[in-house]
């Protein structure tokens, strides 16, 4: 008993400090997460001390539910699969990848509009609706690529949403010289990025939760958006989180 007390007293200040961090991002960080940002403060230690400890304090990341609903529109053949599941990027705005989910609130919609860059995961643009209309994707291409400079030109990959067979859709992208990307007929693997993307959306910041209105289900969307670029940190991308992994990558160009 006196042997267990001493472990106890020697991990209290590691404890408190997983404790405060667990908390700080309410419960979204699991022990190999919380281990990266116990690093970036200059604390290093092995993860799978954080995780017994984390285990020992009953503390558990919020379980990510796969599954997700998303709209779809009619199947077609616009453009091939460029992408063909190459989800790593070498630099900032080479590969984008972009989807449409649905939020339910009894009955009432909400429809999400994002677009990732492949190289950080950053969401670099967004839009939500209450209805799948075409503006939704019209107006998430159009602030999409005001953040591009003039030599930028990005593949965009998406499913085979009726969204992206639109003509205007397709001008968007002629004029600024994206080329278009689709996945295969039923195949949501291609698009796994993005999907992956909404299931970590839904998992930490709607599943669970309870929202008074789509208003206020809106704002909290547009909160997390920007927790996951500026403050939630990624393991692959070596503890730093999307925004500053592409801040340092600018800066070592």
């Amino acid at each position: 008993h006196q042997k267990s007390s001493e472990i106890n007293d020697k991990y209290s200040d590691l404890k408190q400090q997983i404790k405060v961090i667990y908390h700080q991002h309410k419960g979204r960080y699991g022990y190999r997460r919380i281990t990266l940002a116990l690093r970036n403060t200059g604390l290093i230690v092995n993860h799978k001390c954080v995780q017994r400890l984390m285990i020992s304090m009953k503390l558990k990341s919020r379980i990510r539910v796969v599954k997700y609903r998303s709209y779809k529109g009619q199947v077609g053949k616009i453009a091939n699969n460029v992408l063909q599941r190459q989800f790593k990027a070498e630099r900032p705005n080479q590969k984008w990848v972009t989807d449409v989910t649905e939020f339910n609130i009894r009955g009432d919609k909400l429809y999400l509009s994002p677009v990732m860059d492949l190289f950080n995961g950053e969401i670099i643009a967004f839009q939500m609706e209450r209805r799948p209309v075409f503006g939704l994707v019209k107006d998430m291409l159009k602030e999409a690529i005001e953040t591009l400079n003039l030599n930028e030109k990005p593949m965009i990959h998406s499913d085979q949403g009726w969204q992206y067979q639109m003509r205007f859709y397709q001008k968007q992208l002629a004029e600024r010289g994206l080329t278009q990307s689709m996945s295969r007929k039923g195949n949501c693997l291609d698009n796994a990025a993005m999907e992956s993307f909404f299931g970590i959306l839904k998992s930490e910041c709607f599943y669970g939760e309870e929202f008074k209105s789509v208003d206020e289900l809106e704002q909290k969307v547009k909160e997390y958006i920007h927790y996951y670029n500026h403050e939630r940190i990624k393991v692959k991308l070596k503890g730093l989180t999307p925004v500053e992994y592409r801040n340092q990558s600018l800066e070592i160009a």
